[in-house]
């Protein structure tokens, strides 16, 4: 599926992507400013997660818990420099804990996933719009 949406639109398109969302796994694609800590803000508060999604830069993995006690991870490996340092936050942990992952910039874990996994590439058109393809 591919969307073009602008920045309007991003509740109509999270439901829409949320939907979609069949693999506990979310690969989040794209160059810096394409929208992805917006898009996964959006899908979260779409899922009943009301906690203060932010972009995990520093911290590199955010946990999200709504109500019904379901958890959400949010990795940005955006400052990992390789796949051993990946390892050393204990990444495989949480792969393998049955909980959805929503991973920004995860081209460094990729020999990691070797499982179903949902990417979603995002790229931008213009100032306004985005481009989202999801596999």
């Amino acid at each position: 599926m591919e969307l073009i949406y602008s920045l309007t639109e991003i509740n109509y398109i999270s439901k829409k992507i949320s939907k979609q969302l069949n693999n506990q796994i979310v690969l989040f694609k794209g160059p810096m400013g394409s929208g992805k800590t917006t898009l996964i803000k959006s899908i979260c508060k779409y899922l009943n997660f009301n906690d203060n999604i932010s972009s995990p830069t520093f911290s590199l993995v955010n946990t999200y818990e709504n109500s019904r006690n379901n958890i959400i991870y949010h990795f940005d490996l955006f400052r990992i420099k390789n796949l051993e340092e990946a390892l050393d936050i204990g990444i495989e942990e949480y792969l393998d804990s049955g909980n959805k992952c929503f991973i920004e910039w995860p081209e460094i874990i990729n020999e990691l996933l070797d499982f179903k996994c949902t990417t979603i590439e995002m790229s931008v058109v213009d100032d306004n719009k985005r481009r989202i393809k999801i596999n």
